[in-house]
């Protein structure tokens, strides 16, 4: 991720985000993988599944997840209260304390939010970006993207499975998945398919949907203003005109369900 291209935006947008080096988002060691013998091409759902929840284990062990009674976890947990599950699958929440300005959901529900992006985003803000993280779980976006880093980068090598249990995965395999997780891009079509679900999952739940489309726009302020973009921006927005039209489809169904847009706080 590039750290120094993030504390230029945070520099340039006025944000007073101090961290130390140890606080910026651990993607892997340089650990020696090792080749294993190979089954990858049978992965089972039950294996992905493994292996998702081995790469959040490792992500929440190897970077600063903020205590229950911290401020940001405080407002995180206020905020999604509520939101716990979506089809069926459970939803869990975490902070993470580090400079970086990002959010992203895992396909077993995990939603992880940075806490310098909850520094410069209100509530609704922060909301609406949650939604939108939760339409790609729902739409199995996250869960796919998820199997095709596995089957092309953690196990191109092979990685064993006996009695159908999953062989573990070395601290580089899990930093490499960690970094796709992250940074994982979807076509612009399953962008919508995430802005539309994420649109009706938070109305559903007594959550103003406006929230989405006012951090579309101020992401679009930050990088006009800054003349940097974060990983997020970069992976939200694959097109400028295509972030036009998806604020415009949202704003006109905010306005045709008659929901009022909430003020702007921050």
């Amino acid at each position: 991720m590039k750290k120094n291209l993030i504390r230029t935006m945070a520099i340039a947008l006025g944000l007073a985000i101090a961290a130390p080096a140890s606080a910026q988002f651990n993607l892997g060691k340089a650990i020696s993988a090792g080749k294993k013998a190979v089954q990858a091409a049978t992965l089972t759902d039950a294996q992905m599944a493994a292996y998702v929840k081995e790469s959040v284990d490792w992500m929440d062990a190897n970077n600063p997840v903020t205590p229950d009674d911290d401020p940001y976890t405080i407002r995180l947990k206020k905020l999604t209260d509520g939101l716990n599950d979506v089809e069926g699958i459970p939803l869990n929440f975490k902070v993470y304390r580090v400079i970086d300005v990002n959010a992203f959901a895992c396909a077993d529900g995990s939603v992880r939010v940075f806490s310098s992006l909850m520094d410069i985003m209100s509530d609704d803000e922060l909301l609406g970006i949650i939604g939108h993280e939760i339409g790609h779980v729902a739409k199995h976006h996250s869960k796919n993207a998820f199997r095709t880093e596995l089957m092309t980068g953690a196990l191109k090598d092979g990685i064993a499975s006996t009695g159908g249990v999953a062989a573990a995965l070395t601290d580089s395999q899990l930093g490499q998945l960690s970094e796709s997780l992250i940074n994982a891009k979807y076509s612009q079509k399953q962008e919508k398919e995430a802005d539309d679900y994420g649109y009706q999952f938070l109305k559903s739940h007594g959550k103003n949907p406006w929230g989405m489309v006012q951090a579309f726009e101020k992401f679009q302020k930050m990088e006009a203003e800054s003349g940097a973009s974060s990983s997020y921006i970069n992976k939200m927005f694959s097109s400028h005109p295509e972030t036009k039209e998806r604020i415009k489809r949202m704003t006109e169904r905010c306005t045709k369900d008659g929901i009022a847009r909430p003020a702007e706080s921050k």
